[in-house]
């Protein structure tokens, strides 16, 4: 699939006040300030002025369920809250890292949570909305363990255990996927461009957006004679993308980048 940083024209024209934000891989821990502070001011600043933000998992770097209180949870929390007082309509997508979100998260924090995979309709074009890590069929390793993690019933065990217990087998298992991560070929963890397509004719579809891969771009590829749009969201760990939808269609770009959004 080539990537292209050429933007979808859209059916409907608005102002860039009506902008639909996406992000994912944020990773937010107490270990990293700064991408903290970069969050919390996209938050507060150019996500004010959009008409919708979806976070497409992996905001949080680890989450051991919703009585997790480690910083910078709840400061978070606190700002999507005010965020969506605002009346900043906000989906959340279950991530490898913060899978264990719940219910308790999203009346504290005002988001909708979201089943995976997702349409919303983004100026009159649907879009198929997941994290993406279901896309990554050729790690069947991966894919045997993600079974695993998303059984409802093994949630609920691992969330009955003391909170100091669950500390200790996330540190465990984070161990073991650096090391198997390490030795993987790259082509092993990314998306499988057949899943990809199955996906889309699934639904019925030509636009998809989706993060996990750490690999930002904007894909264009041919769907049965059709042409179709795959937008990869990238981490936050040396930059801070973003996928901007508006009346030019989506492009990424930089968080800082976005003060136009914040202009009235």
């Amino acid at each position: 699939m080539a990537a292209t940083g050429h933007a979808l024209a859209c059916r409907m024209p608005c102002s860039t006040r009506m902008s639909v934000l996406f992000a994912s891989d944020v990773h937010l821990s107490a270990q990293r300030g700064a991408q903290v502070d970069r969050f919390l001011a996209f938050l507060a600043g150019p996500c004010r002025h959009a008409s919708a933000l979806y976070l497409l998992g992996d905001v949080f770097d680890e989450w051991l369920g919703d009585d997790d209180v480690r910083a910078p949870h709840p400061r978070i929390t606190s700002e999507l809250s005010a965020l969506s007082a605002a009346g900043v309509h906000i989906g959340f997508v279950h991530g490898n890292h913060d899978f264990l979100v719940g219910t308790r998260f999203v009346e504290q924090s005002g988001c909708e949570l979201l089943r995976q995979p997702s349409l919303i309709e983004v100026y009159g074009t649907k879009v198929l909305l997941l994290h993406g890590d279901q896309l990554c069929t050729h790690d069947h390793e991966y894919q045997a363990w993600r079974r695993t993690f998303t059984d409802p019933a093994r949630q609920q065990g691992f969330l009955a255990l003391p909170f100091d217990e669950r500390e200790r087998h996330a540190a465990a298992l984070r161990h073991r996927s650096h090391e198997l991560t390490r030795i993987k070929p790259d082509d092993i963890m990314d998306v499988s461009e057949q899943a990809v397509k199955d996906m889309l004719r699934s639904y019925r579809v030509q636009h998809m957006v989706h993060g996990h891969t750490h690999r930002p771009a904007i894909h264009r590829l041919d769907l049965d004679g059709a042409h179709a749009m795959r937008a990869v969201l990238g981490d936050w760990y040396d930059a801070d993308p973003v996928l901007v939808w508006d009346e030019h269609g989506p492009r990424l770009v930089s968080s800082a980048l976005l003060s136009d959004l914040s202009q009235p």
